[in-house]
């Protein structure tokens, strides 16, 4: 999947340990991720409409357009201005793990072998200009996310869709897609090429959103997109890294149950430094006394000077996103073709040192599965090859002398340069100095971003040793065990995730009959029964979840943290 800005990030603490020193004024505090929404701090007024809430961002929200933006549940941003079919369900901890109606009056329908899902428009829904929406805008927002030149968003349609995989998008055949059906202005109904239970989850993504084709202006349309939520594009800036937002007085709350929509105006300003962000939150001065950022973690430096002020520390709202961390092998590969290297290296393993180098238990939890531990994903504990809290060298050794290494082995492993604390040199350095205690030598291979991921995400390329990351596009477990594991999804000509190369008749079997669950709580106890079985096998080792740690400004109310994304949901923010 393409990284989510939810992933951890180490910052630069130097311009900000100053003002964290100093302290700030008392304020309300978020809660934390398993606490309820509607926070307020002490003596504070419960949350009202109304000012002005600034968002500040490393990163631009580019290529604003509906068809063009790869989200999960909608979004955070984007979600203010486009309504989907359906919508994570905007609560705090596991409950917002939930799909729940948006534009649609459920969470669709399904026939029996979960091929046709259909969907019932609610009464009352308007885009910014008054105009009615109806199903036909809800299908050619769809199927103008085909067109070449509106490319990025979610690929799941191209597949799923009945012809899907040939279609071009309405600019280059205006008839459109056969296997999207609107009998009627409210009725709208998708035809598949095969059971997926979790289509309500798909219909989160922002292609899902209505787009009036008279309004439609292809590649500019990310200028002014028609609004559908209860905000407006007023201002875009180099393509996002200044967006204003006002409120679109067409948005009848009456229809919508999710966002709360209390500031009148949202300004993103994106492209700052993380410190100063971090800074500027903490300082929390003037307009930034009502701010918050969607995309910049503190890291462990300033975590460690929030501790003693107890102020900051009631400002820090922590989240959970379905995300792991882990050690990826390529059997394809010697000596990896081995089981009992892969398991020695598993045994080996010291996660405390790795968790340290993620930047603290604060901000990274030890992993000893493939499925985040959240009960959405179908999360089944086990550990397969034990290795405690430090690594079990000597029970490496023994496996080694099994598979022919009395003496040990020397191995490369890739890693990025770049500073994540996730697949960088300080995590690929604790891995190292673990192994090498059981007598396995690790050369270091860092490259740079790009190189790096080309050299994981090749069937060519890829080396048998290497350090990787996979985030799910929403809770379940198959947008996270199906990209890795399933060998129907080996891509040999392009980006495969699949880096093991596995092709196991059985589990392609098994991610198959999951799919035709419409029952989720059911279909999540199978992921997690394919998560454990396939962890025998030693494709890879877990190492570590990532928990983010976000600050808030002083002013800012009603934070609310779901596990869906792991940060602070801008739909239900207050600043007043």
């Amino acid at each position: 999947m393409r990284q989510p800005s939810v992933i951890s990030r180490r910052v630069a603490a130097a311009a900000v340990s100053v003002v964290l020193a100093s302290g700030a004024a008392a304020c309300a505090g978020p809660e934390d991720a398993g606490a309820k929404s509607g926070t307020s701090g002490k003596g504070s007024s419960a949350p009202q409409k109304g000012g002005t809430l600034t968002v500040l961002n490393a990163e631009a929200q580019t290529d604003f357009d509906p068809a063009r933006l790869y989200t999960s549940g909608g979004g955070n941003v984007p979600s203010l201005v486009f309504r989907t079919l359906t919508t994570r369900n905007r609560e705090a901890g596991a409950a917002g793990t939930q799909v729940v109606p948006d534009l649609a009056t459920d969470t669709g329908r399904p026939n029996k072998d979960a091929t046709e899902w259909t969907y019932t428009l609610k009464d009352g829904l308007k885009f910014e200009d008054g105009t009615p929406i109806t199903s036909a805008d809800v299908k050619y927002g769809i199927e103008r996310s085909f067109a070449a030149e509106l490319s990025g968003g979610a690929p799941y349609l191209r597949d799923w869709l009945v012809g899907g995989d040939t279609y071009q998008g309405p600019y280059k055949d205006p008839k459109g897609l056969a296997s999207i059906v609107t009998p009627d202005p409210k009725t709208i109904v998708f035809k598949l090429r095969k059971p997926e239970g979790e289509f309500p989850f798909v219909a989160t993504q922002t292609q899902f959103a209505p787009v009036p084709k008279a309004k439609d202006k292809g590649a500019k349309y990310e200028e002014h997109p028609v609004s559908s939520g209860p905000y407006k594009v007023v201002r875009n800036e180099n393509d996002g890294e200044r967006l204003v937002l006002e409120r679109n007085e067409h948005w009848d709350p009456g229809t919508d149950e999710e966002r709360k929509a209390y500031p009148d105006k949202i300004d993103v300003r994106s492209g700052l430094d993380e410190a100063v962000i971090n800074q500027r939150l903490a300082t929390s001065s003037g307009a930034d006394a009502a701010a918050v950022t969607t995309d910049t973690n503190l890291g462990p430096a300033e975590l460690a000077q929030i501790g003693s002020d107890k102020a900051l520390a009631a400002r820090v709202g922590t989240g959970r996103f379905g995300f792991t961390n882990y050690i990826a092998f390529n059997p394809k590969v010697k000596p990896f073709d081995n089981p009992k290297v892969r398991q020695a290296i598993s045994y080996a393993v010291n996660r405390t040192s790795v968790v340290n180098a993620a930047g603290g238990s604060a901000l990274a939890e030890p992993a000893t599965t493939f499925l985040p531990e959240q009960e959405a994903f179908g999360f089944t504990p086990y550990d397969h090859f034990p290795a405690g809290k430090t690594g079990n060298p000597e029970k490496a050794k023994q496996l080694l002398e099994e598979a022919g290494f009395p003496n040990g082995l020397t191995v490369t492993l890739l890693h990025s340069t770049a500073q994540n604390r996730t697949t960088s040199p300080e995590i690929a350095t604790a891995v190292q100095e673990a192994l090498g205690k059981a007598g396995i030598t690790v050369k270091l291979d860092g490259q740079e971003p790009n190189s790096f991921n080309e050299k994981r995400w090749s069937v060519k390329d890829a080396p048998g040793f290497f350090l990787s990351r996979w985030g799910a596009d929403w809770p379940a477990g198959g947008p996270f065990l199906a990209p890795i594991f399933d060998g129907r999804q080996i891509v040999t000509n392009g980006s495969n995730y699949n880096h093991a190369q596995l092709n196991d008749p059985a589990v392609n079997k098994e991610i198959d009959e999951i799919n035709k669950l419409t029952d989720l709580k059911a279909a999540a106890a199978r992921w997690g029964t394919l998560d454990k079985k396939i962890g025998e096998q030693a494709l890879d080792v877990p190492l570590f979840h990532p928990v983010y740690k976000r600050l808030v400004g002083k002013d800012v109310k009603n934070v609310v943290i779901s596990d869906w994304t792991g940060v602070l949901d801008v739909s239900q923010v207050a600043v007043k």
